[in-house]
């Protein structure tokens, strides 16, 4: 069951993006030859129209393929045969979606479950936080002008900065104010701490507040997929920490277990909130301009347009190809390490 969870919800998320390519390819007339949900060799496919729709055995991937978007073609609905501007709309659509999928599934869990004010509901004693005369009932709205929203991120954002002395503005009686704290290390915890706690309620909001608040919660899952790419380049974290395919499935195993004691409600929502997690981190990781993923198509396009004319297909092929060799590579070292972690 946990697995078959997991694979839909990966399904789910590959084939909107996806989508989003293929929607945006059909709205500038590129001819579409297959649209594909997962990798390796195909199980089973119908074609309608000029389009294959086909599963594949792996299901931790998936492909919209235009007519001459790797290969030369003349025929006039090609890919490469399109104008630059349309190129670029059809590669950027598929991350883009990501996006717009994890709004939608955020804006749900919000609507259902409320949000967490960044509200303080106990100053620990003797750590910083007390000492700057931070109280009970004051509202943290920014920690070195990253404006915060949620709770949580006043958590992330000391895990992602250990040590690092920080600008507080608070909010107490609607009245402004600003401290300067050095986060304290906590034995007991194994990290930096300022000395806040929060009761963990939720509030629920007007409509708008739930559409702002969905929209916060993107650009939550953004800054974190940034911040723990800085931290895997400047090794503050290691490979053995990165979760790939099997670890996610792992995590959303553990995730429907755990919730499914608390009933259906929970499950659900936390299953959407781990959705809204990857289909926000598989839109940052694609519009890098890494070879292979469409941030690397995109940069590819810019200097085509900067150049005023288009890239030599093949040089592009090469560095895609290998590009797609070094990511092929780096999979298998994740995918290691995610079996290696499960091994008692």
């Amino acid at each position: 069951m946990k697995l078959l969870v997991a694979i839909v919800i990966f399904s789910f998320i590959i084939i909107f993006h996806e989508m989003g390519h293929y929607l945006v390819a059909r709205f500038n007339d590129v001819k579409v030859n297959e649209f594909q949900l997962g990798l390796g060799p195909r199980i089973f496919g119908f074609t309608k129209g000029e389009t294959t729709w086909s599963l594949h055995l792996l299901p931790f991937g998936g492909a919209c393929v235009m007519e001459g978007e790797d290969e030369e073609s003349t025929d006039e609905r090609a890919f490469n045969n399109k104008n630059v501007w349309q190129r670029i709309a059809i590669v950027f659509a598929g991350p883009f979606f990501n996006f717009i999928l994890a709004y939608i599934l955020a804006v749900i869990i919000i609507g259902v479950m409320g949000y967490d004010p960044p509200v303080v509901s106990n100053v620990m004693d003797g750590f910083p936080a007390e000492e700057a005369g931070i109280e009970e009932g004051d509202k943290i709205v920014s920690l070195n002008n990253y404006r915060i929203h949620f709770y949580r991120e006043i958590a992330i954002y000391t895990y992602m900065h250990p040590g690092q002395e920080l600008k507080v503005t608070y909010l107490r009686d609607g009245k402004r104010n600003t401290a300067t704290i050095k986060p304290e290390y906590d034995k007991e915890s194994d990290r930096y701490l300022i000395g806040v706690q929060g009761d963990n309620k939720y509030v629920k909001g007007n409509p708008i507040d739930v559409a702002c608040y969905a929209m916060y919660e993107i650009k939550y899952q953004v800054y974190l997929t940034f911040e723990s790419l800085k931290m895997l380049i400047t090794r503050q974290i290691s490979l053995d920490q990165v979760s790939g395919p099997v670890g996610i499935v792992k995590t959303i195993g553990d995730t429907y277990e755990s919730s499914a004691r608390d009933g259906m409600l929970y499950v659900v929502m936390n299953l959407l909130s781990i959705s809204v997690l990857l289909s926000a981190n598989l839109g940052v990781m694609n519009l890098l301009p890494i070879p292979a993923l469409d941030g690397g198509r995109l940069l590819f396009f810019i200097i085509e347009v900067i150049r005023g004319k288009q890239m030599d297909e093949r040089i592009e092929g090469y560095v895609h190809t290998a590009g797609f060799v070094l990511l092929m590579v780096f999979m298998l070292v994740i995918l290691f390490n995610d079996v290696h972690k499960l091994l008692p």
